[in-house]
């Protein structure tokens, strides 16, 4: 298995990973259109030339980053897909140096084994102001906001 950046032959496994378990209410709903637009910001997991998985990450601001969109078939899960895709993210993130990176999820179990920790969702306000604030859940928001610092990142941390 390894991880690498999307490409344009992707986008439709992509698509399919995502809203499969958005279907089921358990992520947003991404258009394929959203997709390609932000392309560039994808990983994909590839097993045997199939994409099993995929992320997302968006810099947010000079100091943090959302992993986003987070999505393993489900014939692949708890064999370290998931893992890997997360550990790419930081390390883009990382390249790019962005010192804190978070996501909000349903499964803050499978962070927290990642180094991330739970963390207040007031304590993201760039993000309240910009998703949050058009999604239907808004209200009822059943997600756990989890957040991992990075060490070195060539920025300086801000908490």
């Amino acid at each position: 298995m390894n991880v690498r950046s999307a490409n344009v032959s992707d986008v439709k496994a992509i698509h399919a990973l995502i809203n499969c378990y958005a279907e089921r209410d358990m992520m947003l709903f991404r258009s394929m259109a959203d997709i390609f637009t932000n392309l560039q910001t994808f990983l994909v997991a590839q097993l045997d030339g199939q994409v099993i998985g995929c992320c997302a990450l968006e810099v947010i601001w000079s100091d943090l980053a959302e992993i986003k969109s987070l999505a393993v078939d489900e014939s692949h899960q708890n064999k370290g897909a998931g893992a890997m895709l997360v550990n790419a993210a930081v390390e883009q993130a990382h390249r790019l140096g962005v010192p804190k990176v978070f996501g909000l999820t349903l499964k803050p179990e499978f962070f927290g084994k990642l180094g991330f920790q739970v963390a207040n969702k007031d304590s993201l306000p760039m993000k309240v102001w910009s998703d949050c604030a058009r999604c239907t859940k808004q209200q009822n928001c059943d997600e756990t906001a989890v957040i991992k610092l990075i060490e070195g990142a060539c920025c300086p941390l801000r908490q």
